[in-house]
Parts: structure tokens; sequence; C-alpha cells
């Protein structure tokens, strides 16, 4: 019997009787966990890859006169009150001052009643641009090295849209800029580098 014998460390025979390495296998190749496949990777929480934030802003408000359980507004970069529903817009003022604590218009904004009065309220920042002469409700504009292609509600539109383009350019040579109407020739803009 050898005085120095080389054993497996106490945490891959471990690992071994679990079944969670292979016996033999090669140090640092761990089994995969069971059920886990190559469609669940990536998958926000499983393994660590962070969910992209989708509000800037949380936060509660005290409302008696709002009637529903949930409303969504859009307040513009001049403080205009865009309502989606038909609640009177003191009402949605009191959610808008309660926001407008820590973010600045222009926003999107959606609240759910948790009491009588109590309101939470959350909101986005978002990006408006005028882009006079579209018609419609809906726009994307796409810019590859192909050209330029204009869709407004869904069907291609010959001409351009300088507004949306000069959005694009900011991301680079190759974007996508979807567009979606607040009001009059407002629109609330998303662009993306290709």
């Amino acid at each position: 019997m050898a005085l120095f014998r080389r054993r497996k460390p106490l945490h891959v025979r471990l690992a071994e009787e679990g079944g969670l390495v292979a016996p033999g296998a090669p140090r640092g190749l761990a089994a995969e966990p069971p059920g886990w496949d190559g469609a669940q990777r990536g998958e926000p929480g499983v393994h660590g890859v962070p969910r992209p934030k989708r509000w800037d802003v949380v936060t509660t408000a005290e409302v008696a006169t709002l009637s529903g359980d949930e409303v969504r507004f859009v307040v513009l970069p001049d403080e205009t009150l865009l309502a989606e529903s038909d609640e009177p817009d003191e009402a949605l003022a009191a959610l808008a001052s309660a926001v407008e604590q820590r973010l600045a218009a222009p926003y999107r904004a959606e609240a759910v009643r948790r009491g009588p009065e109590q309101w939470a309220v959350a909101a986005s920042r978002i990006a408006t641009v005028r882009v006079p002469g579209l018609h419609g409700d809906e726009a994307e504009l796409v810019s590859t090295r192909d050209g330029r292609v204009l869709k407004v509600d869904g069907s291609a539109r010959f001409g351009s849209a300088p507004a949306l383009e000069r959005v694009g350019e900011a991301e680079g040579p190759e974007y996508v800029v979807r567009a979606h109407r607040l009001e009059d020739d407002l629109w609330e803009v998303e662009a993306s580098p290709l």
C-alpha cells in the first residue's frame, strides 16, 4: 500500500455519485442539468442572463376618482396627457405627477389599482419626433445597403420620411425605425441598428 495515494477530491467523487459528471470524465466538464437543452439557453433567469429593463420608474399614487382597475397614458414633451381610456384627466394627472417626481416627459405609463385609492404606476421614457405629411398610424423605415423601404400601416410607400431617416441615421448606416402616431404629426419612435 502506497503511503501517498492519489485519490479523487471529495467534490469530484460527490459529483460523480450524484450523476452530475460521468465517472472518469475530465475535470471541468459537468453534465447539463436535467431538462436542459439548447432551446432553454439564453432564457432570462435560467442562468443569469438579465431581462431588458422595461420601466424607468415604478412608484405609487393615491387617486380616488379612477373607476377602472388599470389605465394607460402617454405624456408628451409639452406635458399634454393622452389617455388610452375614458378616465378623467385630473385623475390621470395625479398619476402623472407621481411619475414626474422622478421622470421628465415624454413617457408612456401604465397604472394598476392596488387598493381602493392606491395605484402602482410604471413609466418608460419614449422618443418623439414630428413627421409632417406622413398619413397613417404605424410606420416602419428600414435602411440597408440595398436601399430604404418605408411601410405605413403595413403597406409599402413611395417617397421618404426625412424625420424618421434622421432618427435612424443616428444608429448607423443600416437601421430600422418603428413609429406610432401619438397625435397630429407627433410620432413615438424607436430606432435600432441592423
